[in-house]
């Protein structure tokens, strides 16, 4: 009976900052922001705050930043903007995986020499789809939820 593990292709995530929930969540946001300003008579000082936290939106609208991963039964590759890395399957102990407060999951590989090496979040796909194609390379992942650090 062949390896499951060497039937299985390689795993291709590609996401771009340029994106249609990017542009129509941020232009709704600033529509919301102008009505509240012109209409409800909201504090200038406070809708610059909120306005502010659009900014990294409209930065990767902008500069359309590339990002993905490639898992393979040889190693895992990844990418965000300028910053690229790899592990060789070799080295890789298991992968975490941690839900945060805000019910986000980032992905860390743990080497076996104990190095903890994180993964840009934009590089990784939905946790469970990232999950799946992990075991079916024959990696080793371990979950934690709402870990603060």
């Amino acid at each position: 009976m062949p390896n499951a593990q060497l039937d299985t292709p390689e795993f291709t995530y590609r996401a771009i900052g340029r994106n249609w929930t990017t542009l129509i969540v941020t232009l709704s946001v600033w529509v919301v922001l102008a009505f509240l300003l012109l209409r409800v008579e909201m504090a200038p000082w406070l809708a610059m705050i909120v306005f502010l936290f659009t900014l990294p939106a409209v930065y990767d609208l902008i500069s359309a930043r590339a990002s993905g991963i490639i898992v393979n039964r040889d190693q895992i590759a990844w990418y965000a903007g300028k910053r690229d890395n790899s592990a060789a399957a070799s080295l890789i102990d298991h992968i975490k995986l941690d839900t945060r407060l805000d019910l986000s999951v980032r992905c860390t590989l743990v080497l076996s020499s104990g190095q903890k090496i994180k993964v840009p979040f934009e590089a990784c796909p939905n946790h469970r789809a990232l999950e799946t194609q992990l075991h079916a390379h024959g990696y080793t992942t371990r979950r934690q939820h709402f870990g603060f650090v």
